[in-house]
Formats: structure tokens, sequence, C-alpha cells
């Protein structure tokens, strides 16, 4: 899977809930440097997602899934509040992917851990 495309996806589900918030913003720009992206890159990612033709392009591959998740979890997370909207556009990703319960219970418990509980 193409970075931009990922940082798309991160984008999409910051915006769902309608406003994107400074934490949210703090957490796009961190993530575009970590995939090697540059500013523009993360403008043209906010283009897309409040778009018309804005849509999840989901990975094929089980590990780029797993992240892709991980990804969206946090993104949901930042602002400290989880909207109806963005649990549905979570679950159905999630589902999408064929990943089921226990390997997103199991995703959540990886991504506490490292967030420190």
């Amino acid at each position: 899977m193409r970075h931009l495309d990922h940082l798309k996806n991160l984008v999409i589900m910051a915006s769902a809930d309608g406003s994107l918030t400074e934490r949210e913003i703090a957490l796009l720009v961190d993530r575009c440097a970590d995939l090697g992206l540059e500013e523009a890159d993360l403008g043209k990612a906010v283009q897309f997602a409040l778009s018309d033709e804005a849509s999840l392009k989901l990975p094929t591959d089980r590990k780029e899934q797993l992240s892709m998740l991980g990804d969206l979890m946090r993104v949901m997370a930042a602002d400290g509040q989880l909207s109806e909207v963005e649990k549905r556009l979570f679950a159905l990703a999630a589902a999408k992917m064929n990943v089921d319960r226990e390997e997103l219970d199991r995703l959540i418990d990886e991504l506490l851990d490292k967030e420190g509980r």
C-alpha cells in the first residue's frame, strides 16, 4: 500500500466526525513524517478526505491491515471522543479486511501496552 493512501485513510477517519482537532492534526503531521511524506502530501490527503471521492483504500497484506487498523484507532482516540460515525467506519474497515474480534482485541491490547495504558 502506498504511504499516501495510508495517510488519506487516516485523514478520512480524523475528519469523519466533521472536525479536525489540534490533537488529530498533530497526530497526522507526525504520522506523515513517519511515513516519509511531506507537508504537501498531507494537504493532498486533507483535500481528498474532504472531497466527494473520499473513500478508504484498504491494504490486502495482513501486516499492513493490522497496522492500518492500529493507526485508525490512534486517530479515533486522538481527540478523546469516539463518535458513532468513527466507530462505524472502523467496524466497516475491519469487516472488509476480515479481521475478527479476537484479532481486534489483541491489537487493542498491543496499542494500550505501547501507549503505557
